[in-house]
């Protein structure tokens, strides 16, 4: 019997709306994910909006939460900590994504009984996406790709649908736009079983400006993969580092070893000292990454206990 009333509970589900001057945008989003999940509680969290997003959204009947800390990663940080649900719908408060998709991306996540559903945006004509935002989507989410030996399509999407127990233990650690680069590797790292839907995208609403630039957002996110690799594969990052090392120091004591073999001498004893340490700094790297390799799985054993604390999606 408590099994069958465990089944037939009404499944909680939450849509989670990050905000950052958006009052042009929230009261659509609102709205349309109201008409597409009825049932669904809709939560707002307003960034230090400077242009009343938190009244708007309170006064389209969303539920409005306050995060002080600047930045994106400190928003999903709080809507994941802060709200109980048994699966959390997180979209952007632009009004660029397809509302009418979440039933879709909520239905592929109980049925296949999934930890991650993302929203791959499909435009709905060829100007939605700037060229520059484009490319570096294109670059990342191949790096990634490659990374993890597991293809994504569009890691940088901000439509995701997600199980309980993915968000209670995603420890957030990104500050900013880069969170949706943090969220697709805790997803790879732990081999979740993760899908993807592609959803229609639109342009921003007129007057609404996008807070992303191409060129700043990009580097941060570079910034944030190369610091990922270093963290989720530290031998063959450190091991990188060795080989480029060692492969200097061989190159500096060639012509050292030539000049010896002919005269008997060694007249550069700088270049000889340079190569013999950058040989040690390359020992030094390569066995730092079979230390860190250790940690990083202890590391990942802990998560995995955390994720396993967590039922799966009913």
């Amino acid at each position: 019997m408590a099994d069958t009333a465990i089944a037939q509970r009404p499944r909680r589900v939450a849509v989670l709306i990050p905000c950052y001057n958006e009052a042009i945008a929230i009261t659509a989003v609102v709205n349309d994910f109201r008409r597409a999940l009825p049932d669904a509680a809709i939560h707002v969290f307003d960034n230090n909006s400077s242009d009343g997003t938190a009244e708007v959204a309170a006064r389209a009947g969303a539920v409005v939460h306050s995060v002080k800390l600047q930045g994106k990663g400190h928003v999903v940080r709080r809507m994941f900590a802060d709200i109980e649900a048994d699966a959390y719908v997180m979209v952007d408060g632009d009004d660029t994504y397809d509302a009418a998709s979440a039933p879709a991306l909520l239905a592929r996540l109980f049925q296949e009984n999934l930890d991650m559903v993302v929203g791959v945006r499909e435009p709905v004509h060829a100007d939605v996406h700037r060229p520059g935002h484009a490319f570096g989507n294109r670059m990342l989410t191949g790096f990634l790709s490659r990374l993890f030996g597991r293809n994504c399509s569009d890691i940088l999407s901000g439509y995701r649908v997600f199980s309980r127990r993915f968000a209670k233990s995603f420890p957030v650690l990104s500050q900013g736009f880069e969170i949706e680069t943090e969220l697709t590797v805790h997803a790879l790292e732990l081999k979740m079983a993760v899908a993807e839907v592609t959803t229609p995208f639109k342009e921003r609403p007129e007057g609404s400006h996008s807070k992303l630039s191409t060129v700043r957002d990009g580097i941060r996110i570079v910034v944030t993969m190369v610091r990922l690799f270093g963290a989720e594969r530290p031998l063959a990052f450190y091991s990188l580092i060795a080989a480029a090392l060692a492969l200097l120091s061989v190159l500096l004591a060639v012509p050292l070893f030539v000049t010896y073999a002919e005269t008997g001498l060694v007249p550069r004893f700088p270049t000889a000292i340079l190569s013999t340490g950058l040989m040690l700094l390359a020992a030094l790297a390569f066995f730092a990454g079979l230390v860190l390799d250790t940690v990083t799985r202890g590391r990942r054993e802990l998560k995995m206990l955390a994720y396993l604390g967590h039922p799966a999606p009913e």
